[in-house]
């Protein structure tokens, strides 16, 4: 059986673990990160904010992510019914990036991996976690590789980006019911063979179906589009057949996008992941962190997986070394805190999307531009910014504005 001892260990070598990984690596800790897949793999999660250009910079991940040529993504477009609202990060409120990509997920977590393993850090591929033991001081994580070889690694400190896969949520009993109404996907990826030119060809759509059923779009600069339907999990199952033949027969739903996409090939059968939200009861306990999709997802609507990932896997690498440092740290405080007050924004828009609020704000006319800017900041993902006043009174503010837009349809109605 192999041994190892180190600082850190890092479950999950995706977004989260490699930004988690770099910091920490950056800062002289010895640290190893293990994941489950072999690279390259698919992975859903191909829009990016801007925020998370922040977290890539930081840690030097940024350049590499450059070079490769991903779509760049400098907003994004609803539309419903013919109406369509537009949304472009350099119209938002405050300061912060005004663009990111959007991205086939085998390549760019491909990207961010060979350049850690270029740099030194230790990844090792295809480890399946099966236990983990916390004692005084540390833990105790026991692998199996892909031949079954079983290996254990000491670690003060376990950084849990696991993701969809959860591991610590699972092995320590931590997952809880999500607040969010459960809803599944369907999706796949097309060789857009029918993609228009010009800038219509790179925008991410999102196209609404009805008040909780959606489409989206996500063209790649591979000439690949990423394409998926999100609705209600009843509503989902009403659709009859295979996976493929669920998703042409969705199709024809979306009267924007059905001819461009009625003929072409799935490059792989469409995939199904029924009630995708997730929860649980705690952010961190003794000797870990729980960061991006391990933690929390809401929903795939404003695309804030990714950001939150590598917002709460800075944060916690960031507390971490503060702690290996014989420094205090208030984890409640600094962590669960601070991502939760993130966290709660977006359920606000996300729940408030799925009641038609939001909706109703978006497609009013005439636009009220100053709304749109403060609403567009919370899209790039700047879900910190207090000055904002839609993330500092998301709770009340997006009820009040979508009755005052109701009011004023009445109105112009009458008149």
């Amino acid at each position: 059986m192999i041994k190892e001892i180190v600082d850190v260990l890092i479950i999950g070598a995706g977004p989260s673990g490699s930004v988690a990984a770099s910091y920490l690596y950056n800062k002289g800790f010895k640290i190893k990160v293990v994941e489950k897949s072999k690279f390259p793999r698919f992975v859903i999660g191909e829009s990016l904010l801007p925020r998370c250009m922040d977290h890539f910079e930081e840690v030097g991940l940024l350049d590499c992510l450059n070079d490769f040529g991903f779509e760049i993504k400098r907003g994004a477009r609803f539309m419903k019914k013919g109406k369509i609202c537009n949304f472009d990060f350099s119209k938002k409120h405050g300061p912060g990036w005004n663009w990111t990509w959007q991205v086939p997920r085998a390549d760019f977590d491909k990207v961010l991996t060979d350049e850690l393993m270029a740099r030194g850090v230790d990844i090792a591929f295809e480890q399946e976690v099966l236990a983990v033991e916390f004692y005084e001081g540390g833990s105790r994580s026991t692998m199996k590789d892909s031949s079954g070889q079983i290996s254990t690694v000491q670690a003060k400190y376990i950084v849990d980006s696991s993701g969809y896969g959860r591991v610590l949520p699972r092995l320590l009993d931590l997952e809880k019911p999500s607040s969010i109404p459960k809803h599944t996907s369907i999706f796949t990826h097309v060789n857009d063979k029918n993609r228009p030119s010009g800038q219509e060809g790179t925008l991410i759509t999102f196209d609404v179906v009805n008040t909780e059923t959606w489409f989206w779009v996500i063209p790649f600069s591979n000439g690949i589009t990423s394409i998926g339907f999100v609705g209600p999990t009843e509503y989902m199952a009403s659709f009859e057949g295979s996976n493929p033949e669920k998703l042409r027969t969705m199709l024809p739903l979306s009267e924007y996008y059905h001819k461009r996409f009625a003929e072409v090939d799935f490059l792989f059968d469409p995939i199904v992941i029924k009630n995708f939200s997730k929860s649980v009861k705690q952010l961190y306990g003794k000797g870990y962190a729980l960061t991006g999709n391990s933690a929390e997802f809401l929903d795939p609507v404003f695309s804030s997986g990714v950001t939150f990932a590598t917002e709460s896997a800075l944060l916690a690498a960031k507390l971490i070394g503060r702690e290996l440092r014989q420094e205090t740290v208030d984890w409640d405080k600094e962590y669960t805190q601070y991502i939760m007050s993130g966290v709660n924004v977006f359920a606000t828009y996300v729940k408030e999307w799925y009641t038609g609020d939001l909706q109703k704000i978006f497609f009013h006319e005439p636009e009220n531009p100053e709304i749109k800017k403060q609403i567009c900041a919370v899209l790039a993902g700047y879900v910190w910014d207090q000055t904002n006043p839609f993330v500092k009174n998301h709770h009340r503010l997006v009820k009040t504005v979508a009755r005052i837009t109701d009011m004023e349809k009445e109105t112009s109605e009458r008149n």
